[in-house]
């Protein structure tokens, strides 16, 4: 296992009583864990950075997955080894915060990130609220006191901004309605009747479509379910501020594990599914086949941030579960058990009500007879 030497970590005393200063989201101030002293963080609110995004020339990505660093404590000189990718610690041994120096490597640095606003105890809270609303859970899971342990982590994150002109062509359907005339045969008689049937006239189109994409968020991490982090919901980036340690102590934090330029791929795919929805509403019609679209990027810039989340695993008659907490709206997405025979009854209602309708429906064609 690659190890790093022992190296110093920037701490936090209170300035009172000594003790360790953790970021406090309730206050969204540095608060000691002793003598509960507050201390003002002097906030970089400038608007972040954006960076060019040059193609071609992505720093190669250094793979840390099996990599450890060691941590020397600052207040009982205990050493512990954490993943190189984590920034930020506490001390397995006496509990005191840590955060941990950047070294110079070739990964791009987070300028930015969103404190911490939902504190443990309300992501507590919200997960259990979450669990109440699932229909298909057990009801003894909904009722027990699920134990998890929550860490506060910030995920990395990276924001691509690009300018987008596409050129399409396709063909347009629109539906149109003729009045046919047919016959059936009801109690033995043959009747007439007219009903409206409906064709489609195509007919090729082509334009021009430009449209500006501005903070498409990927997550750079690959350690965690990327439906989970997809349902956490959007971050207001709104809420960003310049980076500082202090935000990280009492937390942890993940270097990116997925560079700037695959970052970009994925940010690619998810404009381009963008420009085809909007290009089809362009169009218009009631259908669209044969769509080809042709799109050039200008303007292609980056940012790299850290975002808030609790991340939590927990076990239900032994089988192993996570959720996840957005540690600034709490939003909860997560996975849970569910109740076998609470499915089986619901898709036993549902073949219930659709035999019905049918029933309903064949019925209602019936002609009355004739007199």
């Amino acid at each position: 296992m690659d190890t790093q030497s022992a190296q110093e970590v920037i701490q936090f005393p209170c300035e009172s009583c000594g003790g360790p200063m953790l970021f406090d989201a309730d206050s969204q101030r540095m608060k000691c864990q002793y003598c509960g002293r507050l201390q003002e963080i002097a906030t970089d609110a400038s608007i972040p950075r954006e960076h060019e995004l040059d193609d071609g020339k992505e720093d190669e990505d250094t793979d840390w997955g099996m990599s450890q660093q060691t941590v020397k404590c600052g207040s009982c000189g205990g050493e512990s080894l954490i993943p190189a990718r984590q920034t930020a610690t506490l001390c397995p041994f006496c509990g005191s915060a840590k955060v941990l120096p950047q070294p110079d490597t070739a990964n791009i640095k987070p300028e930015s990130l969103i404190p911490f606003r939902i504190d443990r105890d309300d992501a507590t809270a919200a997960f259990r609220a979450w669990k109440k609303k699932l229909w298909f859970l057990p009801s003894s899971f909904k009722r027990e006191n699920t134990s998890a342990r929550l860490a506060g982590i910030y995920i990395p994150y990276w924001t691509y901004d690009a300018g987008t002109s596409s050129s399409y062509s396709a063909e347009r359907g629109d539906y149109h309605y003729r009045t046919v005339t047919k016959t059936r045969v009801v109690n033995g008689k043959t009747e007439t009747y007219t009903e409206q049937q409906r064709y489609t006239v195509w007919h090729w189109v082509s334009g021009e479509y430009d449209r500006f994409f501005n903070d498409v968020l990927v997550p750079a991490s690959g350690q965690y379910d990327a439906k989970l982090l997809e349902r956490l919901g959007d971050f207001e980036l709104n809420g960003l501020l310049g980076y500082k340690p202090e935000y990280l102590s009492g937390y942890i934090a993940e270097r990116y594990s997925i560079g700037r330029g695959r970052g970009w791929e994925e940010a690619k795919a998810r404009i381009d599914d963008a420009l085809r929805g909007d290009i089809r509403s362009e169009i218009g019609g009631d259908e669209v086949r044969s769509l080809k679209i042709d799109t050039g990027y200008s303007d292609q810039t980056y940012k790299h941030l850290l975002l808030p989340a609790w991340n939590a695993n927990y076990t239900y008659k032994s089988k192993p579960y996570r959720f996840m907490v957005n540690g600034q709206t709490g939003l909860v997405s997560g996975k849970a058990p569910r109740s076998a025979w609470k499915i089986t009854f619901f898709v036993l209602a549902c073949l219930a009500v659709v035999a019905a309708l049918v029933l309903w429906y064949a019925s209602s064609q019936q002609a009355p007879p004739l007199e």
